[in-house]
């Protein structure tokens, strides 16, 4: 195998233009043995081997610095220097994130795992490299939809106007993003390509840069050719080159929304391998919600930045939505403002994304919809510890970020009706901005109010004494379970509380409880500091009221396994059960 002499880029190098398509055919060879067994982005990563091949044949990384939009395409990248046993060698798959990151190469500049970043990023490091008068490439990567951004946007319009020096930025312009591409970025982009360059509208040059269109985006000679021309210039070029996304995969070259990012699967069929949990889930009692809704009410509108599947919304979901459904393309901001105006003008709007995505418009939040009140709801998936696990996409920051927003109402459901019926109340209120975050663990049922308007109000789930456990949404079922463990390990029935609201408090419920417990334990799927636990513990501070809060640091955890994280934490039901006995030994002297 030609890749077992590659180390580095400088082996890359040794070799002929000819040897370099197999070179391309072994990469795919270790992609195919990681994500088959493990997962991860599919179709990124197969479109971008050519391209991969040629900036490390051309350029010389690291003095020359690439910055990958997202860095969900740099698996070829990290097999050309030096971390390719992170792909043939199977108890090796650890040692590679599945993203850019210094910590691992000396190739890395960031840890990057959002998107619309790599040209502000890269253009960042060229501005330090002329400042330090140094010499060298700087080559920014983008594609996948992430153009839409704002960061994006504005980056292109301060590199066209602000930077007179070398600066490269590449398209990869695979047509697609994770679904289909929408906004007039991805128009012009098609009449570029049908134009071979041509056309007479250019966003590029429009923006003040030169710009160079390749249509042969997986012939590796031909990009050698493009890249070479560029290599070492003097101001900021765009060079646009026209990519199969997933190429090499029959199934993912035809289903390219699907194969954007895969779990286990098989070679052969293209189906999952391994056991997966069936049956019910939020994911499908969502999209289920969504389309039942936009049929009876023709006053319901989804708005989403390009994460229609985040709630299950498939293409056939999309196309029957219609005029229901609008994507901004990747643009949290937009889209909540967007919806601000939609529901302003007296529709009903229902945002949808990944909580991680969400910061993104946390000022648009805060500025178009909370202080103008108006009655937006935005529905968050991945919000839990037990979803997505690496640093760059972790949902346990939302609960402190989200819940500290004036007039903003955060519902943390516990069971399956009580997150319909929120949903139901949500929608149809006039009166407040929503965010409701989509349970992390398995479904479970529980009768549940239908109405919300009285706010902030918690509900006793069941009464006891000395220590009462207020379990915040897809927390409860700790919670219920450790009420259990306590009455047979500690021989007396605690209280247990479904606060439902984690943007305030239930006060006179939190008063009431002085007058027969001890100890006050909070359960949160979030991080403690700023988040719902500190605020009981708040209230109760100039009281004898003991309070205990169990959540996550402040801190970026990284492929962490979530029964461990939860052990770390001090969270499990015995480790809890172990302080109680401490707590209440204490409250007794």
């Amino acid at each position: 195998m030609i890749l077992d002499t590659i180390n580095s880029p400088s082996d890359l190098k040794k070799l002929s233009v000819s040897q370099l398509p197999e070179v391309a055919d072994e990469i795919r060879e270790g992609l195919f043995n990681r994500l088959t067994k493990i997962g991860g982005h599919f179709g990124p990563n197969f479109g971008f081997v050519e391209a991969t091949i040629a900036l490390h044949y051309v350029f010389n990384s690291p003095k020359d610095k690439f910055v990958f939009d997202v860095s969900h395409q740099s698996y070829a990248h990290k097999m050309l220097t030096g971390r390719k046993a992170g792909y043939f060698d199977d108890s090796r798959f650890s040692e590679d994130s599945g993203y850019t990151n210094p910590d691992e190469s000396e190739h890395d500049f960031f840890n990057i795992g959002h998107t619309s970043t790599s040209i502000a990023l890269a253009l960042g490091l060229a501005k330090g490299r002329d400042i330090l008068g140094e010499k060298e490439n700087i080559i920014a990567v983008i594609g996948d939809g992430s153009l839409s951004g704002g960061e994006a946007m504005e980056a292109l319009s301060v590199a066209g106007s602000e930077l007179n020096s070398n600066f490269i930025i590449i398209v990869n312009d695979n047509e697609m993003a994770i679904a289909e591409t929408h906004g007039g970025i991805y128009k012009n982009l098609k009449a570029l390509r049908d134009s071979n360059g041509k056309a007479e509208n250019n966003w590029f040059t429009a923006f003040g840069m030169d710009y160079i269109y390749e249509e042969k985006g997986n012939d590796i000679a031909t990009l050698i050719k493009v890249f070479e021309k560029v290599r070492d210039s003097n101001h900021p070029v765009v060079v646009h080159i026209h990519t199969q996304k997933g190429k090499g995969y029959k199934l993912a070259e035809k289903d390219k929304e699907n194969w954007h990012w895969c779990i286990p699967f098989d070679r052969e069929t293209g189906k999952p391998t391994g056991t997966f949990a069936g049956g019910e889930s939020y994911f499908g009692m969502t999209s289920q919600y969504i389309m039942d809704k936009a049929k009876k009410d023709k006053n319901f509108v989804v708005v989403t930045p390009a994460m229609p599947m985040s709630v299950g919304l498939g293409p056939e979901e999309r196309a029957k939505l219609d005029s229901q459904y609008i994507d901004t393309g990747i643009a949290e901001e937009a889209a909540v403002a967007v919806a601000s105006g939609i529901a302003r003008r007296g529709a009903k709007p229902l945002v949808v994304t990944n909580m991680t995505f969400l910061q993104r418009a946390y000022d648009q939040i805060s500025q178009d919809v909370c202080i103008n009140k108006t009655p937006v709801t935005m529905l968050m998936n991945y919000t839990s510890f037990d979803g997505l696990t690496d640093v760059t996409h972790l949902g346990i920051f939302g609960l402190a970020a989200f819940t500290n927003i004036p007039n903003l109402l955060v519902l943390c459901p516990s069971s399956a009706e009580e997150y319909i019926s929120m949903l139901d109340w949500s929608l149809e209120q006039k009166e407040n901005p929503v965010l409701i975050l989509i349970p992390g663990n398995q479904v479970t049922h529980r009768p549940a109010e239908k109405n919300f308007s009285n706010l902030n109000r918690f509900i006793m789930d069941e009464k006891g004494e000395k220590v009462a456990i207020i379990a915040l949404g897809d927390f409860f079922q700790k919670g219920q379970v450790l009420t259990a463990a306590i009455k047979e390990k500690c021989g007396f029935t605690p209280s247990l509380i479904n606060p439902r609201f984690a943007s305030g408090l239930d006060k006179e419920l939190l008063a009431g409880l002085k007058k027969d417990h001890q100890l006050v334990i909070t359960l949160e799927d979030g991080i403690l500091e700023g988040g719902f636990g500190q605020k009981i513990a708040s209230f109760y501070g100039s009281s004898k009221m003991l309070v205990k809060n169990y959540g996550f640091e402040k801190k970026f955890y990284d492929r962490y396994k979530p029964d461990e994280l939860l052990s770390d934490c001090g969270m499990t039901t015995e480790q809890i059960i172990e302080d109680i006995k401490k707590y209440t030994e204490e409250g007794k002297k």
